[in-house]
């Protein structure tokens, strides 16, 4: 039996400016109970919007917002506090004059559903902090903890009220690597353990695709896909999805009957995209997924190695096709191909996916060139 929606929009969209797109452009999304979701996308494509208006920190200009089966932003508005919803801020927004145990606790003292004595606050204060790992630094101040144990204990003070629905916004952005790939999972091990359902802005892909039961990619205010993160990266629903989460090689296709032939080879792809817009006359592009590629050295190959950096458990090649195109490929630690080499691209594994065609690459450079690769693409 399917779990019930404990949170749904419908159609929400938000305007700051009439002469502007909208921030937020008919959104529609739903979360089960339970479920964890990641709101990914890059800077400025509404996804920070989209949570300030699930937690009621804005007001839509369209649509509606429901908590189980209440509208909280129709004809009757509740505001951030009556929400049952807890957050936590990307700063963590603690406040610098009160202990750990204070700082969890104060989120008690303003929970909408009743008035707890002060034994519950203390016992639902200590079961917090114990569920992060910081019993032993409950009468610390926030600037003498690190930036985990500051972020633990943001998330402490948002969990202790036991809200249905926990929203994070960019939780992890402010923290050492090493320490962001520890608190993610710890995260999502909490909030597994005490069944709260959590919406989560990022991004990261890695950490949207490792975190969240469904991912949600955001571009240009609208929703361009939502689905498992497998789904999202194995199926992107659209040019954009394939190139930000996956960052995949595009490479101008024209369909022949061997296959889609482009300038480093012939390929098949797995579906058949001939009805794809512009197929008939060649106005395709063929997606390659950078790990899906296979590299032979070859004296009379299509394309030159410009570029080898080493990421410890592989390799990461910039290639430049006859074209002047930019291609990257990651390949399992072995013999390095030398740079200045010639190489034969293949896809072994035949996975390719095919687009629109979308003029005006910037990775396209002058035949020839053998300048540097854009900086952008060698992240």
């Amino acid at each position: 039996m399917t779990p019930p929606d404990i949170l749904r929009l419908d159609n929400i969209t938000k305007r700051y400016s009439s002469q502007l797109p909208p921030a937020v452009d008919r959104v529609s999304l739903a979360l089960q109970q339970g479920e964890i979701l990641g709101l990914l996308g890059p800077s400025g494509c509404g996804k920070t919007t989209l949570l300030r208006l699930i937690a009621g920190f804005e007001q839509p200009d369209d649509g509606d917002v429901f908590l189980g089966s209440q509208s909280v932003c129709g004809t009757t508005w509740l505001p951030p506090e009556r929400r049952d919803v807890g957050i936590v801020f990307q700063d963590y927004a603690l406040f610098p004059h009160l202990t750990v145990a204070q700082n969890v606790a104060f989120g008690l003292q303003g929970n909408s559903r009743g008035g707890p004595t002060a034994t519950e606050i203390e016992q639902q204060t200590a079961a917090a902090i114990s569920l992060v790992g910081l019993e032993g630094l409950k009468h610390r101040f926030p600037h003498e903890l690190s930036g985990g144990q500051q972020q633990r204990v943001a998330l402490a003070r948002a969990l202790a009220p036991r809200p249905t629905i926990i929203l994070l916004d960019e939780p992890f952005s402010n923290l050492d690597v090493q320490v962001r790939l520890y608190l993610r999972q710890e995260v999502r091990d909490i909030l597994r353990q005490v069944g709260a359902s959590g919406v989560f802005v990022t991004h990261d892909q890695e950490e949207a695709l490792a975190l969240a039961d469904r991912v949600a990619v955001m571009h240009q205010g609208r929703l361009e896909q939502i689905d498992a993160p497998e789904a999202v990266y194995g199926q992107p629903s659209s040019r954009f999805v394939a190139e930000f989460v996956t960052q995949a090689n595009f490479l101008p296709a024209q369909h022949s009957a061997g296959g889609w032939l482009t300038e480093v080879g012939c390929f098949k792809a797995k579906t058949d995209a001939t009805d794809q817009p512009g197929s008939q006359l060649g106005q395709v592009d063929l997606m390659v997924r950078q790990e899906d590629i296979a590299l032979v050295e070859d004296a009379v190959g299509g394309a030159v190695v410009r570029d080898r950096q080493f990421l410890g458990r592989e390799y990461k090649y910039c290639l430049q096709t006859p074209a002047g195109k930019w291609l990257y490929a990651r390949l399992p630690v072995g013999n390095p191909i030398a740079i200045g080499s010639r190489v034969t691209i293949t896809v072994p594994s035949q996975q390719v996916r095919l687009y629109p065609r979308q003029s005006g690459d910037a990775r396209l450079e002058p035949v020839g060139s053998t300048g540097s690769p854009p900086a952008t693409a060698m992240l």
